[in-house]
C-alpha cells in the first residue's frame, strides 16, 4: 500500500509565498515521477508540476517562474515551491506518484489534498 501525506497548505495573500511537501511510503519503483496537481472549485484537477528521479522537471504554463519542484529521493518526499502567488493558484494541490510497472502501464497514487488559499 502505497501512502503519499502532503503538508504545508494554507491561507496566503496575493503575491506572497507557499512550500508544500509531500512524503510518500510503502512499497513502489525507485524509478518513479512525482507532481502536483491541482484543482479549483468547479473544475477539472490539472498537473502542475511533476519531476522524475533524475531530477528532470516540467512545469503547466502557468506556474513557469514562479513555482519550483524539488524531490529529495531518500526521503521519498516531493517539495513544492510557490511565490509570486495568484489569486487563481487556489484550489486543492494533491501530490502524485507514478511508477511504470511495464511497457506502456503505469500505477498512480495520490494524496488526499492540501488546500490552497490565495487572498487579493
Amino acid at each position: 500500500q502505497v501512502q503519499l501525506v502532503e503538508s504545508g497548505g494554507g491561507l496566503v495573500q496575493a503575491g506572497g509565498s507557499l512550500g508544500l511537501s509531500c512524503a510518500a511510503s510503502g512499497r513502489f519503483d525507485s524509478i518513479n515521477t512525482m507532481g502536483w496537481f491541482r484543482q479549483a472549485p468547479g473544475k477539472q484537477r490539472e498537473p502542475v508540476a511533476r519531476i522524475t528521479g533524475g531530477g528532470s522537471t516540467n512545469y503547466a504554463d502557468s506556474v513557469k517562474g514562479r513555482f519550483t519542484i524539488s524531490r529529495d529521493n531518500a526521503k521519498n518526499t516531493v517539495y513544492l515551491q510557490m511565490n509570486s502567488l495568484k489569486a487563481e493558484d487556489t484550489g486543492i494541490y494533491y501530490c502524485n506518484l507514478e511508477e511504470r510497472v511495464g511497457p506502456g502501464r503505469f500505477n498512480a497514487y495520490w494524496g488526499q489534498g492540501t488546500q490552497v488559499t490565495i487572498s487579493s
